[in-house]
């Protein structure tokens, strides 16, 4: 009898065995297979959010999306780390605008130019528009400082000939001891008077979102109806929010705004606003005291009520400029980047831009 017992007790506990390897044996296969399933979506890395967001919409969940530029960080000034270069160089594409806007976009384009990544301008094809504060600035400069130029030239022309002779060394060792930080210049300025902001016009976004779905159906030939249907979706909304735009200037009271930063040109030629900005096309570009005077002025003149500052703009000039004309604050977001509080709050491409919709439409009543 004890015998038996034995046997049966034996027989019970191999068969448990049995079960319990079958079973670890299929939760591994199953690991295993969700691992496989990972490593075959494609990985993007981007750099402004909306290309970032107009990414994730397009790729849904085929694909893997992370943007280089840490929340809150301006692009025109952003370097990548070295883990930053690797994790890219590891990707299956970089998506970037094409504007000038990331300086850093060429130079990762340089240093990875061996590796098998795509490198995707999601702004090819697209024309940008002219700052015309820039072109008048500039054309007041040359106007001012034109016949001042050429006394300097004809009074120092004979010293600067002696000079160039006795410093010919110098120069050329000051030259090369600058070269990085001139480049550094050139690419923080690379737009130069042209506008980048092109994402924050609804139509030429959809131009921004096309040229990422063909990148991606590049990338991935095999779910080219699934990227063009979230593609025809995205299109859809950013019709919708031209729309929008539309409706709430053509009801407004007025169609000047004053702005720090002249962001919004495309606003103006697409629904006939007029921007009065105190900084120009880049945070950096101060005005002049004639300048800074004019636009004064200027906001006098039209009743200005809100001054717009932007959520990763500030400028002690625009401070003034609020206290001169007695202005209350407004705050826009160019999207550029987004805040820690952005991605606690799942804000994303439409969320942010209809705030800036109700902004736009109290500072213009």
């Amino acid at each position: 009898m004890k015998k038996r017992i034995l046997i049966t007790s034996f027989t019970l506990i191999m068969s448990l065995l049995l079960v319990a390897c079958n079973t670890d044996n299929t939760t591994q296969n199953t690991e295993d297979t969700e691992k496989e399933a990972d490593t075959s979506k494609l990985k993007i890395y981007t750099t402004i959010f909306p290309l970032e967001d107009f990414t994730k919409k397009i790729g849904g969940d085929l694909i893997e999306v992370e943007s280089v530029l840490p929340p809150g960080v301006d692009g025109h000034t952003y370097e990548p780390t070295t883990k930053t270069m690797v994790d890219i160089a590891k990707s299956d594409g970089f998506i970037y605008s094409g504007f000038g806007i990331e300086s850093f976009a060429d130079k990762v384009q340089q240093s990875l130019e061996k590796e098998d990544i795509a490198f995707i301008n999601a702004g090819e094809g697209i024309e940008l528009a002219t700052s015309e504060h820039s072109e008048d600035e500039h054309a007041g400069e040359e106007a001012t400082h034109e016949d001042e130029h050429d006394h300097e030239e004809a009074a120092h022309e004979d010293e600067h000939a002696s000079e160039e002779v006795a410093h010919e060394d110098e120069h050329t060792g000051e030259e090369a001891a600058h070269e990085d930080e001139h480049a550094e210049e050139e690419a923080a300025h690379d737009h130069g008077d042209t506008d980048p902001h092109v994402w924050l016009d609804p139509i030429l976004s959809i131009q921004l979102a096309e040229n990422i779905k063909n990148a991606l159906i590049d990338l991935d030939p095999s779910n080219t109806e699934t990227f063009e249907k979230n593609f025809d979706t995205l299109k859809t909304q950013l019709e919708e929010l031209d729309h929008s735009f539309e409706e709430v200037v053509a009801n407004s009271a007025k169609k000047e705004i004053l702005v720090s930063h002249a962001a919004y040109g495309y606003w103006e030629s697409r629904y006939g606003i007029e921007q009065i900005s105190v900084l120009g096309l880049s945070p950096t570009e101060e005005p002049s005291q004639k300048e800074l005077q004019n636009i004064i002025e200027t906001s006098k003149e039209h009743n200005i009520n809100y001054i717009i500052f932007e959520s990763n703009v500030s400028s002690n000039v625009t401070d003034i400029v609020q206290a001169e004309i007695g202005a209350k604050s407004l705050t826009l977001n160019n999207l550029e980047s987004i805040t820690e509080e952005d991605i606690k709050n799942k804000e994303d491409y439409f969320s942010l831009m209809n705030k800036n919709l109700k902004t736009l439409e109290q500072a213009l009543n």
